[in-house]
């Protein structure tokens, strides 16, 4: 008992007793220290109070500690301390006649970092709905819940919750903020941080697709915004970075103005506040990796692994797409360059970001070459890229869509888009499931570009599957332009209705030159 003598033994002629005995400092008994207190941790004794130091003894679980003076303290020599449960025994003589000491401190080293798993929040409507921006309504609750372990302290943008016996936790936060930060700390003092949208699915958007050039052009600028404000659309595509490689607005992306591919052709701002007031989201379309422009400037400067090259090191030719089309996704510049793009369309107000031709060029792969992927596959690599894009995206209320192949859902590795890998780390997926892209008897259908309805609707079920059981919506690109048969409104009705027999409400209209067919769509209804 800690303050008293207790009787140990009998010597011969002399009864020997156990105290407290000194302290040992800077190592307390039940302490769990993480790799940098471990590695750091040093342990003394009061030299007065240990007594004679050749009649200390020390053993750190078993094996002997040396013991050596520093003025007026003992310091116990512990060697590099290991993961688990350890144990140091001091023991010596007292200054007390007839009796001894020993103390014991157990501790244990942890250097893991907690569990931490937190699900997608939902957005749960309590008197009104979620706006059409996207952004929660008042009276609306944003739940999140997850798992950490159980030792753990978990906070929610900095404040404690509650974790039961099993490490489970759920919270509400306040609404209108784009995103939280979780966070697990064990009693070691690791700590494992998770940033997690709140932002919950992306709501319904029915879009146009209109290029920057467009924007210009008064009558396509005003045919669009009169389909907004007549209700059939409540969303506008506008190309922020496009095929030839050319930024639409005056950019601040350090490569882009370096390449001379910020073009300037519409104040951003200005587009955004404008279709805002009409009543439409605005989606940032960044078509990613085929990039001419980029590709041109970083080949003249030496640059080539920014590049997608033959097995010997040359530029790949991209087909029909010509000469140095395709840069590199494997490389960190080219990554960079795209994701700086995304993040500055979140801080200019574009409601969405859309990839674009963030795949691998389609061709043989054994005739293409991507420095730095690594051990990597095509597929993981875009997909991490993805992932990166939506962590970076996360401090901004900026949904991340993805647009893919019609193939890509039976035929990830034709163009590396591995679609329940990309259901993960993104908000949407945009399948380009045009009735006239498809070849004849894909899905059973004899010829997809006269049969609308029976094409989308087949070719969409199989995303909807890829997408089951996660958040990830699925808002196919649809076709309002002739390429063969002739598209009126009827056909691409019949593409409507076969994306909402898949319950997909969501949609882009594709039409090169932005001319669209008002009557083939309906005023929006709740859903």
């Amino acid at each position: 008992m800690a303050g008293a003598l207790s009787l140990a033994g009998a010597g011969v002629g002399a009864w020997t007793f156990l105290t407290p005995g000194p302290g040992v400092q800077g190592l307390a008994d039940g302490a769990f220290l993480d790799g940098r207190k471990a590695a750091q941790v040093t342990a003394y004794l009061n030299a007065k109070a240990a007594g004679r130091k050749d009649k200390v003894h020390a053993t750190l679980d078993g094996t002997v500690v040396p013991v050596t003076a520093e003025g007026a303290r003992l310091k116990l020599g512990l060697p590099r301390l290991k993961e688990g449960r350890h144990t140091l025994v001091v023991e010596g003589d007292s200054s007390l006649p007839f009796a001894s000491y020993q103390k014991v401190v157990g501790f244990t080293v942890d250097t893991k970092a907690p569990e931490l798993k937190v699900a997608d929040p939902e957005i749960k409507n309590v008197a009104s709905p979620v706006t059409s921006t996207g952004k929660a309504a008042a009276g609306t609750k944003v739940t999140v819940t997850g798992r950490a372990s159980a030792d753990a302290k978990v906070t929610v943008d900095g404040k404690e919750v509650s974790v039961d016996k099993a490490g489970t936790f759920t919270v509400s936060v306040p609404k209108g903020i784009p995103s939280v930060t979780v966070k697990a700390v064990d009693r070691a003092g690791n700590a494992t941080t998770r940033t997690v949208s709140t932002r919950g699915r992306r709501p319904m958007i029915r879009a146009a697709h209109i290029t920057a050039i467009g924007w210009g052009d008064k009558t396509l600028h005003d045919n669009i915004l009169a389909l907004v404000r007549s209700g059939k659309l409540n969303a506008v595509e506008l190309d922020i970075k496009d095929e030839d490689g050319e930024v639409g607005y005056a950019s601040q992306v350090a490569l882009a103005r370096e390449i001379g591919a910020a073009k300037g052709y519409y104040d951003a701002r200005k587009a955004v506040a404008e279709l805002h007031a009409a009543g439409a989201q605005v989606i940032g379309r960044i078509v990613a990796f085929r990039d001419p422009k980029l590709g041109a400037a970083a080949w003249k400067a030496g640059k080539h692994d920014q590049v997608v090259q033959t097995p010997d090191g040359q530029a790949y030719n991209g087909g029909h797409y010509g000469n140095l089309s395709f840069t590199n996704f494997a490389d960190p510049a080219v990554r960079k360059y795209n994701r700086d793009l995304a993040v500055e369309a979140a801080q200019l107000g574009f409601d969405d970001v859309l990839y674009d031709y963030v795949r691998r060029p389609d061709g043989p792969l054994s005739k293409m070459r991507f420095p730095g992927i690594g051990s990597a596959t095509p597929e993981q690599s875009i997909t991490s890229f993805v992932a990166d894009t939506r962590t970076a995206l996360r401090p901004h209320a900026t949904y991340l869509g993805v647009s893919v192949f019609g193939i890509a859902a039976t035929r990830p590795l034709e163009i590396a888009q591995d679609i329940g890998a990309l259901v993960k780390v993104s908000d949407y997926i945009a399948p380009m499931v045009y009735p006239s892209h498809w070849g004849p008897g894909e899905y059973g259908v004899a010829n997809p570009d006269t049969a609308p309805y029976a094409i989308v609707q087949r070719s969409l079920a199989d995303f909807g599957r890829l997408a089951k059981g996660t958040q990830t919506e699925i808002v196919p690109w649809l076709q309002d332009f002739s390429m063969g048969s002739t598209y009126g409104p009827a056909q691409v009705a019949e593409q409507i209705k076969a994306a909402e027999a898949n319950k997909m409400h969501s949609f882009i209209l594709w039409n090169a030159g932005a001319r669209y067919q008002g009557a083939a769509l309906q005023q929006i209804a709740a859903h």
